[in-house]
């Protein structure tokens, strides 16, 4: 974490805060709005007009999910782990805006990709999708191609976030070496 504010210091205050003591709460939130600063900076260097908004968005949420830390478990990787989450919305976020204006030339090439190859990409797809289990497929589905959150995708399969996350990760790398198979 950083020299001025330990892990343990901090959680002692975040603690305090739960039990109501709203000086440590409010000084609690002013050091882990300075963590979470550095923290984003480190992993959004290319968004800096964004960060101070995504760590108010953080606080919100530390607030808000307040109910789901464990006393446990270390505070910072609950905290880095809810910052990650936003970072992941704030891309997502930015990627569908920046793909809403693509230019249309760069996208001239799928205005004449004709009904066949569609359907072939499409099956390449199916079949490479087909090859995974369940556990590994249906996470990519939810999450990749549909779109949804971890978190509701979580829900639509009966699978914990993690094993979503896992699923993805591993079902990825699967298609990822039966692609690098198929080219060489």
């Amino acid at each position: 974490m950083d020299g001025h504010a330990p892990e343990e210091e901090l959680r002692a205050m975040w603690l305090r805060g739960l039990d109501g003591d709203a000086k440590a709460y409010e000084g609690f939130l002013r050091r882990i709005a300075s963590h979470l600063r550095r923290f984003l900076s480190r992993r959004l260097f290319g968004y800096r007009d964004d960060i101070e908004d995504l760590v108010q968005e953080c606080l919100l949420a530390l607030h808000n999910q307040r109910h789901t830390y464990h006393c446990d478990q270390p505070l910072t990787a609950w905290v880095h782990a809810i910052a990650r989450y936003k970072v992941v919305d704030l891309l997502r976020a930015k990627s569908r805006r920046d793909t809403l204006h693509d230019p249309l030339h760069e996208s001239e090439d799928l205005i004449w990709m004709d009904d066949a190859d569609a359907r072939e990409s499409r099956f390449d797809l199916s079949g490479l999708l087909d090859l995974l289990p369940e556990r590994q497929r249906l996470p990519i589905i939810h999450v990749k191609i549909e779109g949804l959150s971890v978190i509701e995708a979580s829900r639509l399969t009966g699978l914990s976030e993690s094993a979503v996350k896992i699923g993805i990760h591993r079902g990825l790398k699967t298609i990822a070496a039966q692609l690098q198979r198929r080219t060489t």
